[in-house]
């Protein structure tokens, strides 16, 4: 098997990595804060200082970070994954990030003659737990194909979608989705609970009814009770949907329900709410209503 390296060890980076480690690869890992992948070396991964010691020993080299600024913190400068890349070795990675950063960073990885996959995943915490997690793909289809295997240990799924930038322009476009889908949904719970119906009743009768997407029947019961750790806080959901809303600018496609949902996740950080899951957008929108939580 391949050596592989992984940068960035937060709640999704590590989970990968323990399906990577329980797949029998051998995994040396960093992450900005080593406290956080203890677990992870006692399963038997390795650890490296530097994102470059990383890709150094690594002959394909993953990364799992926050945004394009963090992306830009882990790949530049003496101690970045660029400094270390070898001729010949893989770079993917798997953020969610600007496409133009992105397509710019595989400009940069060739150049040293690697190859770079952008590979963002659709999913959370529980379906990649569950071993659920999709994949999409952009970069070169041969390298694709190299690496592929080893993705499929991280999620059952693995879709090309094309060139550099593209797999992580999908993520976006499917991101924004999720958002709106939960405005949506706690809008039917709350105009049924002010109507006289119990909320857990109206949560069971839409998360078995025809608007259940995945993302709704997982997500549905947080109007019931947050989870104690975010599967995806506010901070990061509008991440997603501010690059969706530059997008829809430079393609001229309107977005006005990303762009109404994005003025929701605003208000739930505007509260103090920004650490707790994107769901949370359902408290904004009882107060607004007069529902008391």
């Amino acid at each position: 098997m391949a050596k592989l390296g992984f940068v960035g060890l937060g709640v999704m980076g590590s989970r990968m990595v323990k399906r990577l480690l329980d797949a029998g690869h051998e995994v040396t890992g960093y992450n900005r804060t080593k406290s956080k992948a203890e677990w992870l070396l006692e399963a038997g991964m390795k650890w490296a200082g530097t994102p470059r010691a990383v890709a150094e020993t690594s002959e394909i080299t993953f990364s799992m970070v926050t945004n394009t600024e963090a992306l830009r913190y882990v790949t530049e400068g003496s101690d970045g994954l660029l400094a270390g890349i070898n001729a010949g070795s893989i770079y993917v990675d798997m953020s969610t990030v600007s496409p133009a950063f992105s397509r710019e960073l595989a400009k940069q990885v060739a150049a040293k003659g690697a190859a770079m996959l952008d590979a963002p995943v659709s999913g959370s915490v529980i379906t990649l737990e569950e071993g659920k997690l999709s994949i999409m793909v952009g970069g070169d289809p041969a390298v694709f194909e190299k690496v592929k295997p080893i993705l499929l240990n991280i999620g059952p799924k693995a879709t090309y979608v094309g060139e550099n930038g593209l797999a992580v322009t999908m993520k976006i476009a499917t991101n924004l989705s999720l958002a709106v889908q939960m405005l949506a949904f706690s809008e039917g719970v709350l105009l049924a609970e002010k109507s006289g119906i119990k909320r857990e009743t109206a949560v069971e009768v839409l998360t078995n009814s025809v608007i259940a997407s995945p993302m709704v029947r997982y997500r549905g019961p947080f109007v019931l009770g947050m989870p104690e750790e975010a599967w995806f806080d506010c901070y990061m959901m509008q991440k997603d949907m501010t690059l969706a809303l530059e997008l829809g600018r430079q393609l001229n496609v309107p977005l006005p329900t990303t762009a109404a949902t994005n003025e929701f996740l605003t208000a739930a950080r505007g509260m103090g709410l920004e650490k707790q899951d994107f769901a949370i957008m359902f408290e904004v929108l009882a107060q607004m209503s007069g529902v008391k939580q």
